[in-house]
């Protein structure tokens, strides 16, 4: 089990990600603790296997759209 720093550092990312991440489930073995210090997630390394860090801002459109809108006609 890792904690969010060590994930954090393995995967480049912010800790308040991968704490977000482990809140939304994108990380779906990862457990809360309740420590004396508050709570801790601990993910599993086996978490990050296929894991695949997603790219900063909005994903670019898919180029079978082209950037146009379908309008359905009724």
């Amino acid at each position: 089990m890792l904690t969010v720093r060590e994930v954090a550092d393995k995967l480049d990312a912010n800790p308040g990600t991968v704490r977000m991440w482990c809140i939304n489930k994108t990380f779906a073995n990862a457990v809360q603790e309740e420590t004396l210090r508050g709570p801790v997630w601990l993910i599993p390394e086996s978490d990050l296997k296929d894991f695949e860090k997603r790219g900063r801002g909005r994903p670019p459109k898919s180029a079978s759209t082209n950037g146009t809108k379908k309008v359905s006609k009724k």
